[in-house]
């Protein structure tokens, strides 16, 4: 005869309060020496959606149409990966760029030249660029100009990781790369948005020589906060001529971010 199955107790009082605090999985509980149905099921969406982010289509013509609206006007590159089974097995190519970006970054050095250079690329999540880089964008242009920091061409990359600014910014001779890239889907939130800032660019940087804004998405840093904290740093580095271990994000210490007017544009 079968033993007869428990029902999941209900978790502790303190256990409970923690889960609305915080995304992670705790406090599941137990069947047996299983999980619940739900927990499991909840496990089973979130992973389908993470790599069903890792796997989207990225659209960089509307991404183009959507600066464009912002009155930003934007080029794009292509890294070496092909297609995204050869980038995701083989992330070098997405650290360079393929001849014709090349050539065709070489035609803007006299424009944007000694500026900032503004790099937008698909990264381990198209999704999170559709959902976020816009927008954020709106945010980030009216900080920057307040700070009187010209902005050149911007840039729309596929195929991209963080690295292949570097060669981005050393083809338009920018004095300073922002990366704004998607960030490898985790399972509680598929469409986070990073910006990878580096001063001075070139082929052969390693991550100790960039800052990073991550975990930019509706339940993480909001546009505005991540403005902020990206103008700070841009700021910073242009003053100091460092990024990365060099410059610490102090941004915090100068207050919280008085909400800029971003420019016209309509929300996500």
């Amino acid at each position: 005869m079968m033993p007869e199955m428990k029902p999941p107790a209900a978790p502790h009082p303190l256990l409970a309060d923690l889960k609305e605090l915080t995304p992670a999985r705790v406090a599941l509980g137990r069947t047996g020496a299983s999980l619940p149905t739900k927990p499991l099921l909840d496990f089973t969406l979130d992973h389908a959606r993470a790599r069903d982010a890792v796997h989207a289509a990225f659209d960089a013509e509307a991404l183009v149409a959507e600066l464009g609206a912002l009155g930003l006007s934007a080029l794009r590159v292509a890294s070496r990966a092909a297609d995204r089974q050869n980038y995701l097995r083989r992330p070098d190519l997405g650290r360079r760029l393929d001849e014709a970006s090349v050539a065709a970054l070489a035609g803007l050095r006299g424009v944007a030249g000694g500026r900032l250079a503004i790099v937008i690329g698909d990264g381990l999540s198209p999704r999170a660029v559709h959902a976020h880089a816009a927008e954020l964008m709106r945010h980030l242009v009216p900080r920057l100009a307040a700070d009187d920091i010209a902005i050149g061409d911007v840039v729309v990359a596929s195929g991209a990781r963080v690295a292949l600014g570097d060669e981005i910014g050393a083809c338009l001779k920018a004095k300073m790369v922002a990366v704004l890239i998607g960030e490898r889907p985790g399972l509680s939130t598929p469409d986070s948005l990073g910006a990878y800032l580096t001063f001075a660019p070139c082929i052969g940087l390693t991550d100790a020589d960039r800052n990073c804004v991550s975990n930019i998405h509706r339940a993480g840093l909001t546009y505005d906060e991540a403005a902020f904290k990206i103008a700070w740093l841009v700021r910073a580095a242009c003053a100091r001529g460092v990024t990365g271990v060099a410059l610490k994000d102090e941004s915090s210490a100068a207050g919280p971010p008085q909400v800029a007017a971003p420019t016209e544009h309509g929300g996500n």
